[in-house]
């Protein structure tokens, strides 16, 4: 009676624990993705007079900066502090924005959108290593896919909010809009530099208790002996599922109006998908366990070229079911495989290896934007969905070897402490 007595009372200490870490992360993410100009921005920059072409090459120039800069942001933040990447990050995003609402020049934009794509690498590894190593150092790792499925929720429906108070706020200028965006993600930095304790490569490693016991003396040596290479496809199917997914929200924008959807009902789809987007990911714990992501992985990436191929018919009903129907299914997927990454690399590299596995994925989606830019330039808007839709057809096959012959992903070179102990 008294083992389980203690037992509960060690279970309720680990969740009181959980929830001093998870609550301001929540807060965090609310107040970090209150961006009400993410739904119409491509609208905005039309309305700079810039053409599809140019958009696109803002948005590849953007993902191409933050790939190129997850390395060096990735060793700063596991060196100085990941909370403090996060906070370099969403400050020099904010500043990026209002000078978005402020000049229409497109070399200012070009010079704005290579200062964002930095913030963006600030920003990314630091902030899902952050929140890791911190549930590592109360033994509730097991539990991360859950609150990752939380954290991804919160953030995706107040995008979707914020996009529709974004289209409602455009009639008063677009300055309002940026500069709002700005200082929500300045309350968030406040947040977390008040609530979210810092934490470094080392101070993860000794929360560890020397599970770095091969002494890598840099991440690039740690990548190699993680590298199997079922997670090398793991990452690059991933990337090309989010190289699919981001342009396809994004430029789903212009197939709408295209299609004869006015300003305000564009605004009204693409919040809705964020709805739609953030609610699914609450399914991501019980996809986990009764799927996995070997199977989730495929259905995402066929879900999506369905939804290329649908958009490609040209009639804006069937883009719009489409797109609200499977949009949020490769958010499920997300939430799983940063699981699997997370598990898959050492704490003391964590947040440089993260950003190398982002820098890939961002590789791909600025060469994505790139080319679905090109094919709607080229072949309409709804004819270039279409045919892109052959990026997913192509990670799925990537992806066969590793769902037929069951390849390990992970190396087991590093498992929680709540991990090993069941």
């Amino acid at each position: 009676m008294t083992g389980t007595t203690e037992a509960l009372s060690g279970s309720a200490a680990v969740d009181n624990a959980t929830r001093s870490v998870t609550r301001p992360f929540y807060v965090y993410s609310v107040l970090a993705n209150t961006l009400f100009q993410r739904g119409v921005f491509v609208l905005f920059l039309q309305q700079r007079g810039f053409s599809a072409e140019q958009v696109a090459v803002l948005q590849t120039l953007l993902y191409l900066v933050s790939g190129l800069a997850e390395l060096p942001t990735g060793v700063i933040a596991d060196r100085i502090g990941r909370r403090a990447s996060i906070v370099i990050g969403q400050m020099l995003i904010a500043g990026c924005l209002l000078g978005q609402g402020t000049f229409s020049n497109y070399w200012v934009f070009l010079a704005l959108f290579i200062g964002q794509g930095v913030g963006m690498a600030c920003v990314s590894g630091s902030d899902t290593a952050l929140l890791y190593d911190l549930l590592v150092r109360r033994g509730a790792t097991a539990g991360y896919v859950k609150i990752k499925s939380r954290f991804t929720m919160l953030g995706t429906v107040t995008s979707g909010a914020a996009i529709v108070l974004g289209g409602q706020l455009q009639q008063i200028s677009w300055g309002v809009v940026y500069v709002g965006s700005a200082a929500c993600l300045v309350l968030a930095v406040v947040v977390l530099m008040s609530r979210v304790p810092e934490i470094r490569g080392a101070d993860a490693v000794d929360e560890q208790g020397g599970a770095e016991e091969h002494g890598d003396a840099t991440a690039w040596r740690a990548m190699l002996r993680v590298a199997t290479p079922a997670l090398v496809t793991l990452v690059v199917v991933s990337g090309l599922m989010h190289a699919t997914l981001t342009p396809y929200i994004i430029f789903a924008q212009k197939t709408l109006s295209d299609q004869g959807a006015g300003t305000a009902w564009v605004s009204v789809v693409i919040s809705a998908g964020f709805f739609a987007g953030g609610l699914t990911p609450l399914l991501s714990d019980r996809a986990d366990r009764r799927i996995g992501y070997r199977v989730i992985v495929p259905v995402s990436l066929l879900t999506l070229a369905a939804a290329l191929g649908l958009s490609g018919l040209g009639l804006v009903w069937v883009t719009i079911a489409a797109f609200l129907a499977l949009v949020g299914i490769p958010e499920i997927t997300a939430v799983i495989v940063d699981n699997v990454f997370n598990e898959a690399v050492p704490s003391r590299h964590r947040a440089s290896l993260l950003s190398m596995i982002a820098f890939v994925e961002s590789a791909l989606i600025g060469i994505g934007y790139l080319v679905l830019g090109a094919l709607m330039d080229g072949l309409g808007s709804s004819v270039g969905m279409a045919t892109y839709a052959a990026v997913p057809l192509l990670a799925c096959l990537l992806w066969l070897p590793v769902l037929f012959l069951g390849a390990r992903v992970t190396s087991e070179i590093e498992k929680p402490a709540d991990q090993k102990a069941s």
